[in-house]
């Protein structure tokens, strides 16, 4: 039944997939065999189940009115549609419009127009008028000078409601991945450790130095930008060779790396900054993503989640929080479930070099045992028994189980919609913006995975499962896909073929570029900025006269404070140490790993410089970092000293 859907390949001229989905090679067919034997072999765990796909999705649709909310909701503004008062929202939706650029306050407008027009069909009064929302804030926008601060040359004044600039410097610098997790086990040592000598131990280890080797690789110098990407496009909506897509040399290299090219303020990472900026990066990647496949012509759609049960102990089915609440309990600060990263560390110590790890099914009967004694046991269960077959098919079940995709129910259609986008290098940029709006425990635990597949294509000389299989194998288990072989039409095949080339495609490049997934780009960063100080200004209660009289003055007395910097000092704390505090003289130099230097001893390793307050509520400096420029885009934080 399963023999001839592999053999099919798919049209050149197919409009649902980018070029490089394309099978036309030997070795993507045999990759697709191993596609198609992944799902039959889920298939064959949920047996029993309710086959009536259609009815499920007709189920699942969503209306006018729920699509609206649950995008307006998203997007930070539920005060328009809920009518809750300003105060429940943090930051007020007048607050937030005023601070995006005029094709994402478009965008806005657009939905919010569409929900009201659908109550207004069904003869219910809208909450908010959108003439009302965003009267305002245009008129607030039209005056605004730069904010926050800096002395970077001026962009097209179309761009922003508000133009906030930074300092742009190519410092060719990639910060190192993310570090192996490490059990007790390989721990030996290092006696001073705190943990029992059954338990993982959940400290990071220090960023591995045998890393793969990147032959090539392609600087993603459009991270500096101060524009968003929904910026530009319009050329390549039109058929034609948009800025980003001319700089990044065609789509050609579909398989090698972007590598982060750090501003003179240091590459930023979603870890770096705090739950609060983190919530508004949130919003504002949100109304992005939407502008930015708008403005590329790519529809995107959405369904109401399935009804799933969960469970509220063991380790198969139950959410990730739950899973990390109870594993906190023992490891405090943990940020992947223990299980999930026991299983990668067997993998790795094992597997590595294992032809067809991951590929290679393992007893059905032995997982099904493996799995009810994980249940059973939890933190006592014996990994002694566990062999490498083993973990990788408990591995891929822990991913099918969760009630909540790894993806997440509400983004899931969204990753598929990425494909009808043509281009490699906008492609990435959505994913990006997808990766910063997954949930802190899906997008930690996402960035542990594409670590750990990405070492199984390094070792793809030994193992035989290059990118392309690696991407295979995984789809079927990020990306839900169900075979019914001769049972549909031939179009309903093909169909499914498309899906399963489709998903793979996404994986690959989430592997391949997965450095980009997590790093905050420029013009994000400085949204948040201006949306903090826009905010900080709200709470104070001032008119908005009196804002932009406030505004300009503090300007002024900005820029003569960074010219007496230069020859003037900021105070670093370091509450944790002996020494609380430092004088720091900066200059055009002095980066945040010179000053973490000078803080250094052996009870304090690993220790971080953040930027805390003023128009940032916390963000960890990257150690590269130029403190000057930092200052000028934040003339009024704080700088701290601790973990």
């Amino acid at each position: 039944m399963l023999s001839s859907a592999p053999t099919t390949s798919l049209p050149p001229s197919s409009s649902t997939l980018p070029p490089p989905n394309t099978v036309t090679s030997d070795t993507r067919r045999v990759a697709m065999e191993t596609y198609w034997r992944e799902v039959q072999s889920i298939e064959e765990e949920k047996e029993g189940e309710d086959e009536d796909e259609e009815e499920e999705e007709e189920r699942k649709s969503m209306d006018e009115v729920e699509l609206e909310e649950a995008w307006l909701t998203e997007a930070g503004l539920s005060s328009l549609v809920t009518g809750s008062s300003e105060e429940e929202t943090p930051p007020p939706a007048e607050v937030l419009l005023s601070t995006l650029t005029r094709q994402q306050a478009a965008t806005v407008r657009r939905r919010l127009d569409n929900y009201n027009e659908t109550l207004k069909m069904r003869n219910r009064q809208p909450i908010r008028d959108v003439r009302d929302v965003f009267t305002q804030c245009d008129d607030d926008s039209a005056d605004r000078g730069p904010s926050p601060p800096s002395q970077c040359t001026k962009s097209p004044p179309s761009q922003y409601h508000t133009t906030t600039k930074t300092i742009r410097r190519n410092a060719h610098r990639v910060r190192p991945t993310l570090p192996m997790f490490l059990f007790e086990d390989q721990l030996s040592e290092h006696p001073s450790s705190p943990l029992h000598t059954d338990s993982p131990a959940l400290t990071p280890s220090p960023p591995p130095t045998h890393l793969p080797p990147i032959t090539q690789s392609r600087p993603a110098d459009w991270l500096l930008r101060d524009s968003p990407y929904s910026e530009g496009v319009a050329e390549h909506k039109r058929g034609g060779a948009c800025w980003d897509c001319l700089r990044s040399h065609g789509d050609d290299l579909g398989d090698v790396p972007f590598v982060p090219v750090p501003p003179s303020q240091g590459l930023t990472w979603a870890d770096d900054l705090s739950s609060c900026d983190l919530t508004r990066l949130g919003f504002i990647s949100h109304i992005e993503l939407s502008t930015f496949l708008l403005a590329l012509g790519v529809q995107t759609k959405r369904t109401r989640p399935p009804r799933r049960r969960t469970r509220d102990s063991g380790v198969f089915g139950v959410p990730l929080n739950l899973l990390l609440e109870n594993d906190r309990k023992k490891f405090p600060g943990v940020k992947v479930p223990v299980v999930f990263q026991k299983l990668l560390c067997i993998l790795e110590q094992t597997g590595l070099q294992t032809e067809g790890i991951l590929r290679v099914p393992g007893s059905a009967a032995r997982l099904k045992y493996l799995r009810s004694e994980l249940d059973r046991c939890g933190g006592g269960f014996d990994w002694s028994s566990v062999r490498q077959v083993d973990a990788a098919g408990l591995l891929k079940l822990f991913i099918r189980e969760l009630p909540t995709p790894l993806l997440t129910h509400t983004h899931l259609s969204t990753y598929r919609c990425v494909l009808g986008i043509s281009s490699v290098v906008h492609q990435v940029q959505a994913l990006q913006l997808l990766s910063l709006l997954l949930p802190e425990a899906n997008r930690d635990t996402l960035r542990a995975l594409l670590v750990f597949l990405r070492k199984v294509v390094s070792h793809q000389d030994h193992n035989r499962m290059s990118l392309w299989n690696v991407s295979m194998v995984m789809a079927p288990n990020l990306f839900s896909c169900r075979h019914h072989g001769n049972k549909r039409s031939i179009a309903k095949q093909q169909e499914e073929m498309e899906e399963a080339v489709g998903g793979a495609h996404l994986i690959r490049l989430m592997i391949t570029h997965q450095d980009l997934l997590w790093t905050v780009p420029s013009f994000l960063l400085s949204q948040v900025r201006e949306l903090n100080q826009a905010s900080n200004q709200k709470q104070l209660g001032l008119s908005w006269t009196k804002r932009r009289l406030l505004r300009r003055k503090n300007d002024k007395n900005d820029r003569n404070q960074i010219t007496e910097l230069c020859e003037g000092v900021i105070r670093v704390h370091a509450p944790l140490h002996t020494k609380v505090s430092m004088a720091i003289q900066l200059d055009g130099q002095t980066r945040a790993k010179d000053v973490t230097a000078r803080f250094e001893c052996e009870n304090s390793p690993g220790q971080s410089l953040y930027e805390v307050g003023g128009n940032i509520c916390e963000r960890r400096l990257h150690p590269d970092c130029v403190l000057l420029d930092v200052y000028r885009v934040n003339p009024h934080c704080d700088w701290l000293i601790k973990p």
